[in-house]
């Protein structure tokens, strides 16, 4: 058990927050109900189906040692909205990444919220301090999705749990439950996994985005551009090959959902299309240590893996 600011958590385990509707109500209730941090991916959601989503894992999540959060991307462009929609649907814990805003810590001060900046540097780690944040996400290159260091977890993270003095949840890497000790022993107070939850039976993908993961080999992750204009680990796919190639099409209309993007090609709709399963078209964003996941497992299974760390 932890206390986060009066946020009590009884396994410091974070769901990562894997837009676009990978993450969403089920796969953050069962987590919640483990006892974790379980985190809707709000970036890009239309705001209305973000209040849905929360308002329906609220009514899933049974176990009161459990939290809610939702991640948003800074880069998107509905951020400030998406902030304010989580606040009136007072969510346990708002992280945000992708960027920095300065002014989210403004909004959410005074409304009993948690906020989680990922970060990826000590610069920043020590700007979130100041600012309030009550924990941090310390995020390395060898995460899946969008990345904001070319330094690989282990790497960057003694420096900064070191030097300060907020709460350190590492991110990258983190597959197993040896990758799990070995966080902590980094001075990390819990893990965030994002890539694990994917091959689980109550993350909202379809299966064969979900098997691809299981399949994958050593090797098979690749660092693209995404149009965000941040670099990003991908499976290596017909899709992504085509984006390292310059060769992909180029979206002939565009939702601004981004604050800039290089319209290369559709980022969203190219995660939608890897989440629903297409293989020819779609994006499978993943940590770059994937190959190391054998079995999809039940969310409960994980944490009956991983407990174990925490009591040592």
């Amino acid at each position: 058990m932890i206390n986060i600011n009066g946020l009590e958590i009884e396994v410091p385990i974070i769901q990562g927050g894997m837009a676009i509707r990978c993450s969403m109500s089920k796969l953050a209730s069962a987590v919640a109900n483990e006892g974790g941090i379980g985190v809707i991916a709000g970036s890009a959601l239309p705001l209305e189906e973000l209040r849905e989503e929360i308002r329906k894992a609220r009514k899933m999540i049974t176990n009161k040692k459990g939290a809610l959060g939702v991640n948003i991307m800074f880069a998107v462009s509905s951020f400030a909205e998406a902030v304010k929609t989580c606040i009136e649907e007072k969510v346990d814990v708002i992280i945000c990444g992708a960027g920095f805003s300065r002014d989210v810590f403004s909004m959410v001060k005074g409304t009993g919220i948690k906020l989680f900046p990922i970060v990826s540097s000590l610069k920043l780690a020590k700007i979130s301090e100041k600012l309030g944040a009550d924990a941090i996400i310390v995020e390395g290159g060898n995460a899946g999705g969008h990345l904001g260091t070319e330094l690989d977890s282990w790497d960057i993270m003694e420096e900064i749990t070191k030097n300060v003095s907020l709460p350190v949840f590492g991110a990258g890497g983190v597959i197993t439950p040896e990758d799990g000790a070995r966080m902590l022993s980094l001075g990390t107070v819990g893990v965030q996994m994002g890539t694990r939850f994917v091959a689980t039976n109550e993350c909202d993908v379809d299966e064969s985005f979900k098997k691809m993961y299981v399949d994958t080999q050593k090797g098979d992750v690749i660092k693209i551009m995404s149009s965000v204009g941040l670099p990003a680990n991908a499976i290596k796919s017909k899709c992504s090959e085509k984006i390292l190639e310059d060769t992909i099409e180029r979206p002939k209309t565009c939702s601004g959902c981004l604050k800039h993007c290089k319209r290369n090609f559709c980022v969203s709709q190219r995660l939608i299309s890897g989440h629903s399963g297409d293989l020819e078209n779609g994006l499978f964003f993943a940590g770059r240590d994937v190959w190391k996941i054998k079995e999809i497992l039940s969310v409960h299974q994980i944490f009956e893996n991983f407990k174990g760390i925490f009591n040592k």
